[in-house]
């Protein structure tokens, strides 16, 4: 099969397309023909040699999240059959034209998605349900801030958080993504550029933020959180040395809280796999949430691809086309 390998840590241009052995699946496995692969920043993390794959997934094949056609069953696979279209939550290995992924964290295509839309789920959906909805514990009615709005986690957490009736605000760094967030839903988006947002939104206050942005961010974000708020941090971008007041932690009875998705155990991502199918496919079939593909590209496009993410002038996704 083709795959794009990391010939080494380093720039864009170290992702080449080589040929490697097609994967057979384990007994709980199934090996999927990849139709379109998801692009995420812990690819350009591990493209860089700062994010190494959990045990068990390709150390030079990057790629968290496929939609593609079941090719083989393992003996112990039971849902599944060969030709069923699924998208699939993998640890590694996804930009490649074939990939083994535990059956249980694979999902059926949704009703009226393409393939490159269904491959831009599963990482930021199975993140923004867990960190925003369990971690976070969002309710209706309550105020929401997201960061990085424009981001494919921010357009999956203002979508959602809309769809659960909460009152959603955004950051994000231009004129044309806040309006970008707005029309998704945001009731509000700060241009994190001219506006401070905790000043525009000290009034308002919030119950929960969803934060990969960290550094000069924390402070701001705990003094907007109202009585018994969530802070709950996915990255931190602007480094991981912000300082905060302890008593105000104290005072307001605030939660701090965080997590990273790919090294979590096969278990805990089943059970993930389960809620999101519960809670959120009925919400992709009823029209509530949308996946939003900025750009596609060829396998043979993938440093084309990292380069334009980390410009980040992109809004929402970018999906590896891999076989039609």
């Amino acid at each position: 099969m083709k795959a794009v390998v990391i010939t080494a840590p380093g720039a864009p241009e170290v992702l080449q397309v080589q040929e490697r052995p097609t994967p057979s699946p384990a007994p709980h496995q199934v090996l999927v023909r990849v139709h379109a692969a998801g692009i995420n920043r812990p690819d350009v993390a591990q493209r860089k040699g700062q994010y190494p794959p959990p045990a068990g997934a390709p150390v030079d094949i990057p790629g968290l999240e496929i939609a593609g056609t079941v090719e083989a069953c393992g003996s112990q696979v039971d849902r599944w059959q060969p030709g069923d279209a699924v998208c699939a939550l993998l640890p590694g290995g996804g930009y490649a034209e074939y990939a083994v992924v535990d059956a249980r964290h694979c999902l059926p295509l949704p009703n009226g998605c393409s393939f490159a839309e269904a491959a831009s789920l599963p990482e930021t959906l199975f993140t923004v349900w867990h960190n925003v909805f369990q971690r976070g514990q969002l309710q209706p009615q309550e105020n929401f801030l997201v960061h990085g709005g424009s981001s494919g986690i921010g357009i999956t957490a203002i979508q959602l958080a809309k769809a659960w009736d909460a009152q959603v605000f955004a950051t994000a760094g231009s004129p044309e993504k806040c309006q970008a967030c707005e029309d998704l839903g945001a009731d509000r988006c700060l241009n994190y550029k001219t506006q401070d947002f905790e000043e525009e939104l000290t009034a308002e206050g919030v119950d929960v933020v969803l934060d990969m942005v960290g550094g000069t961010y924390i402070a701001k974000n705990l003094n907007l959180l109202k009585p018994d708020g969530r802070l709950v941090f996915i990255n931190a971008m602007q480094g991981a040395n912000g300082a905060f007041d302890e008593r105000q932690v104290m005072q307001k009875r605030l939660s701090i809280t965080g997590s990273t998705l790919r090294p979590r155990d096969a278990d805990f991502k089943a059970a993930l796999t389960a809620a999101v199918e519960q809670h959120v496919w009925p919400l992709l079939e009823a029209g509530k949430f949308k996946p939003v593909i900025y750009q596609t590209f060829s396998l043979e496009q993938a440093a084309q691809a990292h380069a334009l993410m980390e410009s980040s002038t992109h809004i929402g996704k970018m999906v590896l086309l891999v076989q039609p």
